[in-house]
């Protein structure tokens, strides 16, 4: 079989990055080795800005029309008690959106095969072997390859690209789960995710609800070695903790699905490598706090998707491809550090030392600006990429067809030169890759910042990378993004 892009592994990475290249009319294969979809709920919600990457392609509003009634909370930061708010970074979801990942993964692949894109499950990857014109994986030859198959990548284990970081110090469990009877200590509806820790003598847990009669339960122990990665969570461990946490009243119903993991951190030192790239778990990986990963995958693909399809279509200025790189390495790096801060500040095991600077951070956190700098980062609504603006708000506009948004303007997965002044503005034979709309801004918006101005252009994954007013010339802007 023969593709434009192999892509390795249908998590929300996977899956993503095929609809970004399908999006740009590049012919894309999904390989998964897992014969059916995980059904475990595993992270449990959306980030804001992942909430928006979304709403850039259109798919948050069926995706999320399934989906119980939003009630969530404001999101946390090593789970201290303070609801982040990330109004202040002008989205239009100033909370995380709760969503199981296993329903996002569906919908994804469903609209996958609804574009004609093939995912062939129980295709595991054995042989990756690339020249000069392309690269050969499981019976299949692309133009390039991209591993986006996790934290256990087989693509990155073929090609004997190092994984440098630290490895897993503890052993915890994440598991789906019903319960058969309950004490008062297990919540009964959705709160702050810190009211969800407690702790025994030897265990400490997170307990919370998901959808219906189910809960996701965290756990591990405080001292010594759980059991090592490969064994299976049996239903007497879960009990063993639901009555050393949740008291003896507390009975496990049915054990769903679980699964183990740790706290290790590792990141490719590149990217890419010939016409390999790496995106997702399979390029970076940190202990799972506060659904970064889920965030940092999906705008990995957001970043990689229209770079990757420019260097297929032959339009790709010089340094492109290169920028997906320079770009992501930092952020991931960047998530790696504040979530080895966030497991030692989040201190199950009751540490006082531990205990006084959590306190601190406490205070700090509800300080607006400390609280602005943290929701900015852990929502990912703070990124901004070098020589680049800061990420386009969703502004209400007014164009010649009637009222609309700026993420409806960016469906296509072009580029959007939007003139808010009325002027027509050339493209230089761009049409096909760059959308130029005339519009006004609401009447509401009276505010201008620096993403805001006569007129900008916006790249397709979302952030600025020009304005009338920051003194470069438009073809400039425009040959260096597309060509």
């Amino acid at each position: 079989m023969q593709t434009d892009v192999i892509v390795v592994g249908a998590g929300p990475t996977g899956l993503m990055l095929a609809h970004e290249l399908s999006l740009a009319g590049v012919t894309v294969v999904v390989l998964e080795k897992e014969r059916t979809r995980s059904t475990q709920s595993r992270a449990g919600g959306l980030q804001p800005r992942t909430a928006e990457v979304l709403d850039l392609r259109g798919l948050l509003e069926p995706l999320l029309a399934d989906a119980p009634p939003q009630e969530g909370t404001g999101g946390h930061f090593a789970m201290l008690p303070v609801e982040l708010d990330c109004r202040p970074w002008r989205t239009r979801y100033p909370r995380p959106v709760t969503l199981p990942q296993a329903q996002l993964e569906a919908f994804l692949e469903q609209r996958l095969r609804e574009r004609g894109v093939p995912v062939l499950r129980g295709h595991a990857v054995t042989t990756v072997e690339q020249d000069t014109e392309g690269v050969s994986a499981g019976g299949i030859r692309g133009s390039y390859l991209v591993a986006c198959d996790g934290a256990h990548s087989a693509v990155r284990r073929l090609l004997g690209v190092p994984f440098p970081g630290r490895t897993s110090g503890v052993s915890a469990v994440a598991a789906d789960i019903t319960l058969a009877a309950r004490t008062d200590a297990v919540p009964g509806a959705r709160r702050h995710f810190s009211e969800y820790v407690r702790a025994s003598a030897d265990f400490f847990g997170v307990l919370h609800p998901l959808d219906g009669d189910r809960y996701r339960l965290i756990f591990g122990k405080l001292s010594g070695d759980g059991p090592g990665r490969e064994v299976p969570v049996a239903p007497e461990e879960i009990r063993e903790v639901l009555h050393s946490v949740y008291g003896p009243g507390t009975e496990l119903g049915e054990l769903c699905a679980a699964s183990r993991f740790g706290d290790a951190t590792r990141q490719v030192e590149r990217y890419r490598e010939g016409r390999v790239l790496f995106a997702g778990d399979a390029a970076h990986i940190h202990m799972p706090i506060g659904g970064q990963g889920v965030n940092l995958g999906v705008q990995d693909a957001m970043n990689l998707g229209w770079k990757l399809a420019a260097a297929v279509r032959g339009w790709a200025p010089a340094g492109l491809l290169d920028s997906y790189h320079d770009e992501r390495h930092p952020v991931a790096a960047r998530v790696l550090q504040h979530t080895r801060a966030q497991a030692v500040l989040m201190n199950p095991g009751r540490n006082q030392d531990v205990a006084a600077v959590r306190d601190l951070m406490t205070e700090l956190l509800r300080l607006p600006d400390t609280h602005r700098y943290i929701s900015g980062m852990m929502s990912g609504l703070d990124i901004r990429y070098d020589g680049l603006g800061a990420r386009m708000v969703d502004l209400d506009l007014t164009t010649e067809h009637g009222p609309t948004r700026m993420s409806e303007l960016m469906h296509s997965g072009r580029g959007l030169l939007l003139s808010l002044d009325g002027k027509q503005r050339p493209v230089g034979g761009r049409s096909d890759r760059v959308d130029h709309i005339t519009a006004k801004t609401a009447d509401h918006v009276t505010a201008k910042t620096e993403e805001e101005g006569e007129a900008l252009l916006i790249r397709p994954d979302g952030y600025v990378a020009w304005t009338a007013g920051d003194g470069t010339p438009l073809e400039s802007a425009l040959a260096r993004w597309f060509g």
